[in-house]
């Protein structure tokens, strides 16, 4: 099948994935259709406005002009070339990821699949087998479906939150699982992007050292099997770094010295070592989880990924261990967090460790006051449940406070003059649960992995590790 250029696109769901996506492959010259069944979203959308933050997103998806429109009407795929799928894929109780917004997408296109060829495109992150299940779904809801002109395909992202604009331009692979025929035509729509041959939008210059990124091409079990292990590799990096941080603590050791010295081998690499309050987010926990899961649906269990989760939530607990010893108690206690998003750049709170440390402070009795340069709002809808005050300043998140704990790398946080406010506080006690504060502050310090045995404290000012 030769592939139009401009292709027809049709893009389900406007979340993270769905809206970098769209915005992409208008970018790169074809005519994309984003559909959501949320009106609210597509309201928004259409007055120009981005239902999530992410740098230089709301500029790349506002310059496609007529080449991005966004609608509720699944009919819209009638006339699509490609289909992606990209919406959720929440946890369930059990762990194992819920695939019901990916069946009621595969329904929905079912409704509206016609005899022209088309490519099924799931982007959503999905259970390994997901693809055939796809393809069965849409055999069992339309007559229509013909396997010989119609395709599905695995393509998973690997978008950082916070950085996506530049990861979604300039990929270090492009993975593509299926039939042969539908990952030719995956090909053709992607060639401006293989070829870099589209123009950097604003904000998101095409790096000097970048030429191109590797196309990987595999079947759709294989595609969908790197998508989880690459986020299961790097879960267990993080809690690697943030398990050996523990013994370098009780024998006078510093993890950003040992991280420093076995990153520099380059079979390991320096990425992913930083030690402090471990990965959140929507990504690491939820398919390291749905990998174990995998296992255990094939009696194989999977110990080692079990442990790089046990890890990540118990440095949750460790931060407040150190925040008690210092404090003793924190009932009555006023105790700041900075930082709400489960990091910089992103107003995302899914799985966000300061939604823990806040439920911890509240079940010891602090009186908890929280502060984030973006995600403040998202957590007055979202985090109703948590007692704690929303600060309306930087200054507000100081006064009066008995200690700090700094849970997000926000660059507002490491770039502040700290020492003015630190003197309004009760007592200058930080916790810096990222170990970024690296010059002098008047303060006492504590940090991940770097406690001398004697008991001193680092003194800090903020930079990134």
């Amino acid at each position: 099948m030769q592939l139009n250029h401009p292709a027809n696109v049709a893009v389900i769901g406007t979340g993270y994935v769905g809206l970098g996506t769209a915005g992409l492959l208008a970018h790169i010259g074809h005519r994309v259709t984003g559909i959501d069944i949320d009106q609210n979203k597509i309201d928004m959308l259409l007055r120009g406005e981005v239902p999530i933050h992410e740098p230089g997103l709301d500029d790349l998806l506002s310059s496609q002009g007529d080449r991005l429109t966004w609608t509720t009407d699944y009919s819209a795929v009638r006339d699509a070339d490609v289909i992606f799928i990209c919406v959720g894929t929440p946890p369930g109780l059990d762990g194992t990821p819920d695939l019901q917004y990916v069946v009621s997408a595969a329904a929905s296109i079912a409704e509206y699949l016609n005899g022209n060829a088309k490519v099924i495109v799931n982007k959503s992150t999905v259970p390994i087998g997901t693809g055939d299940y796809v393809q069965r779904l849409l055999e069992d809801h339309t007559r229509a479906f013909d396997p010989t002109r119609h395709f599905v395909v695995s393509n998973p992202e690997f978008l950082r939150e916070g950085t996506a604009l530049g990861d979604s331009l300039y990929p270090d692979r492009i993975v593509l699982g299926g039939q042969m025929e539908a990952l030719e035509i995956m090909t053709q729509l992607y060639a401006p992007l293989i070829d870099q041959t589209f123009s950097p939008p604003k904000g998101a210059p095409r790096p000097e050292w970048f030429t191109r990124p590797a196309v990987i091409k595999t079947s759709l079990q294989s595609a969908e099997m790197i998508k989880y292990a690459a986020n299961a590799f790097l879960a267990l990096k993080i809690s690697f770094a943030n398990e050996i941080s523990g013994l370098c603590e009780r024998v006078g050791a510093d993890i950003e010295e040992v991280a420093a010295g076995i990153g520099m081998d380059q079979r390991i690499g320096q990425r992913f070592l930083q030690a402090g309050l471990g990965w959140g987010g929507s990504c690491f926990g939820k398919d390291t989880q749905g990998l174990i899961s995998a296992g255990r649906e094939h009696q194989y269990e999977m110990p080692i990924l079990q442990a790089a989760i046990d890890i990540n939530y118990r440095q949750r607990r460790v931060i407040i261990d150190k925040l008690l010893r210092h404090l003793k108690t924190v009932k009555g206690k006023r105790v700041t967090v900075l930082g709400m998003a489960f990091k910089p750049n992103t107003d995302d709170l899914r799985d966000a460790p300061t939604h823990d440390l806040i439920s911890q402070l509240n079940r010891l009795g602090a009186s908890v006051t929280a502060h984030d340069p973006i995600a403040m709002k998202r957590a007055e809808r979202e985090w109703t449940h948590l007692n704690y005050t929303p600060a309306s300043s930087i200054q507000e998140a100081f006064e009066r406070a008995d200690a700090v704990i700094l849970a997000t790398e926000w660059d507002d946080y490491m770039t502040m003059d700290w020492n003015p406010l630190l003197a309004t506080m009760r007592r200058p006690l930080v916790i810096d649960a990222r170990n970024v504060i690296r010059s002098p502050i008047n303060a006492l310090v504590e940090q991940v992995g770097r406690d001398a045995p004697r008991g001193e404290r680092r003194r800090a000012g903020a930079e990134r590790a």
